[in-house]
């Protein structure tokens, strides 16, 4: 594709973008950008939702990975499933009976003051993390698409990538985005079926059941792993894992739970976590097999690429065709700003409800504050982008700095799961120390695992171990509950 094509293209996207945060946003209010008012479809959140938990990362990266690690992500996704299940039947009760707009009200109710804080701080840590980490990918492609060919240089691609965002997520927050995420998921399926598609016919499968036959009969399709519990992918550790990753990083986050919160009822919400917890799975496993016949393909032609490169590296060349290269761009695109800028959003409502608690301002002044705050994370996020580009030259670092923020979620875990499990009351003012000695740990033993545990090499279950050390250090600063009449 050309410059122009790039360009155009983009361009177009987000003017759609752009229109429907129009329709969206026409009430300014803070109940509008926090909540959207709680008429959100639950079918249209469910939809919308497939993109976000599927973010630029996962777009090039599980494809990229089936090479090395053959179909054993299929594993954690079905755990998902099941975590899913105790989102939908045990934590949006609770949220919903709670009235709540940002979910780590529930530790200010249940613990105190500063566990709420930390917890809204975890949070927040994490996700300007994650969504800068995002948002450096997508501005990278950008960059080498169509801003380098212009003379234009990366901190000003960063300052354009970020502004769009704002732009169209300024007015209807949370209420634009329940809707653009939907579009943004339609993009990213048509994208992986489009390309599924031409590489099928490249590699001379003419039906869906020479497809299936095809998959089945390649060993890069192997998905249980029973053999070595010292492997990464050993089914236990990663089925356990993908339940965990889905309560922590989706239920305990108000980036995912903002949006099932827009739902008119408990009901509602419930239907919508079920239905898409379903349909991702299918979603992951189409991935998958894209990512098998991409290996295939690349393997037939004698192509180099591998892992991260290997997508947009096919997806992009000449023989491809100006189609698939195009709903590839966009799918890219869609993938990574579903997730940021949904992540914008409630990085400006956690900020607001919980640590500015705008609530107890004047109605005059909540809206303009909000409206700061959402300009200053934008600010922050293309300040974290372009540092990372100008600090860290080597990619992988900066993945290990993004893999490094998912610790944050482990407090998150021990404390809501201390809360829920337990009826103690602990020493509120202590918890923050907990906070951050158990990401620490966890750390270390994650680093030296091999070593201390006779060859086990601990995967995605780094996560049980950091919210179980939390647990602990809640229960070890836990006091006696007075239950004297």
């Amino acid at each position: 594709m050309s410059t122009t094509s790039v360009l155009l293209l983009i361009s177009a996207y987000f003017v759609v973008l752009i229109l429907i945060s129009y329709l969206t946003g026409k009430n300014d209010s803070n109940d509008t950008f926090f909540k959207a008012n709680k008429q959100s479809p639950w079918y249209v959140v469910a939809f919308g939702m497939i993109g976000a938990s599927l973010s630029g990362v996962t777009f090039i990266s599980v494809p990229g990975a089936v090479e090395g690690k053959q179909f054993g992500y299929l594993q954690v996704v079905l755990g998902y499933l099941f975590g899913y299940l105790v989102i939908a039947y045990i934590l949006l009760p609770l949220y919903y009976k709670l009235n709540l707009t940002s979910i780590y009200t529930y530790l200010k109710d249940r613990f105190g003051v500063t566990s709420y804080k930390t917890g809204s701080i975890a949070f927040l840590i994490s996700r300007t993390i994650g969504a800068s980490f995002r948002l450096f990918l997508v501005a990278n492609v950008l960059q080498l698409l169509v801003a380098k060919p212009l003379g234009i240089s990366f901190p000003f691609t960063v300052i354009i990538t970020v502004v769009l965002i704002w732009v169209y997520t300024f007015r209807g927050g949370i209420k634009t985005i329940v809707w653009t995420d939907t579009l943004q998921t339609l993009f990213m399926l048509i994208s992986v079926i489009v390309t599924t598609i031409f590489l099928a016919s490249s590699l001379e499968l003419d039906s869906f059941s020479d497809v299936i036959k095809h998959v089945n009969n390649s060993k890069l399709s192997k998905t249980f792993f029973f053999d070595n519990v010292n492997d990464s992918q050993y089914f236990i550790k990663s089925f356990l894992s993908g339940i965990f990753i889905t309560i922590t990083m989706t239920g305990l986050d108000q980036d995912m739970m903002q949006k099932n919160l827009t739902c008119k009822n408990l009901k509602d919400a419930q239907k919508n976590m079920v239905s898409f917890s379903i349909i991702l799975i299918f979603v992951n496993l189409l991935f998958l097999v894209l990512g098998l016949l991409l290996t295939d393909f690349a393997l037939k032609n004698g192509l180099e690429a591998k892992k991260d490169d290997l997508f947009p590296t096919i997806a992009m060349l000449p023989k491809v065709g100006i189609l698939t290269s195009s709903f590839f761009l966009l799918g890219l695109i869609a993938a990574a700003y579903s997730s940021a800028d949904s992540a914008l959003t409630s990085l400006t409502t956690s900020f607001c409800i919980d640590i500015v608690d705008i609530e107890k301002l004047d109605s005059n002044q909540q809206k303009k504050v909000r409206k700061l705050i959402h300009i200053g994370f934008s600010v922050l996020l293309i300040i974290i982008i372009i540092l990372f580009k100008y600090l860290f030259t080597d990619v992988s670092i900066i993945w290990e700095l993004f893999k490094a923020a998912g610790y944050t979620y482990g407090p998150l875990l021990g404390l809501f799961a201390f809360g829920l499990l337990t009826k103690k009351q602990i020493h509120d003012k202590h918890v923050w120390v907990i906070a951050v000695i158990s990401p620490v740990i966890s750390y270390l033993l994650n680093l030296y695992s091999e070593s201390l545990f006779n060859g086990y090499k601990i995967g995605f279950e780094i996560l049980i171990i950091n919210g179980l050390l939390t647990f602990i250090g809640l229960w070890i600063i836990s006091k006696r509950v007075n239950t004297a009449s």
